[in-house]
């Protein structure tokens, strides 16, 4: 279903939640705490009361954000919207040698940052999704978080799009 950003803004709290649970990855609390906001003017306006809400949540809160994601490549069940995304660069077709360089990308990366390396695929080809698993493992710990949610916002708005009417 596609809204427009007055019926956003003309729901209660327990519908603008459902409308847009799937925004972020099993993350409910962000839009029932982005409600609060409206009205809303304009998407961009929506999308950046979203992510102030991640951006004022705790550390810990943004950490089971990031680790509510799926692991790029994997066969693991995962959220619709994730699916989608991640067939839309051919991550559902991986061969066997490509599925183990990103099986092998994703448990070093876990290894280290302790959390599932998160890229808005959209963005990308496998090739250039690789090339940053390699670029991004260089990265802090701290570098790497931002890095995370700068990716998750723009999955956001993705996802968003997608559920705006012209």
């Amino acid at each position: 279903m596609q809204y427009t950003i007055s019926q956003f803004n003309e729901m209660n709290q327990e519908a603008f939640t459902e409308a847009l649970a799937t925004i972020f990855e099993h993350s409910p609390w962000i839009p029932e705490n982005a409600w609060q906001k409206r009205p809303f003017a304009d998407l961009s306006s929506l999308h950046q009361s979203l992510v102030e809400v991640v951006q004022t949540a705790s550390k810990e809160q943004q950490l089971n954000l990031i680790c509510a994601h799926p692991d790029l490549g994997t066969k693991a069940k995962m959220a619709e919207a994730s699916v989608k995304e991640q067939a839309g660069v051919g991550l559902d077709k991986l061969t066997p040698e490509e599925y183990q360089r990103f099986h092998s990308l994703n448990e070093t990366y876990k290894e280290q940052f302790g959390f599932p390396f998160i890229i808005a695929v959209k963005n990308h080809s496998k090739d250039s999704i690789l090339t940053a698993f390699e670029q991004r493992l260089k990265n802090s710990p701290e570098v790497e978080l931002n890095q995370a949610l700068s990716e998750i916002f723009q999955i956001a708005r993705f996802r968003l799009n997608d559920l705006m009417s012209v």
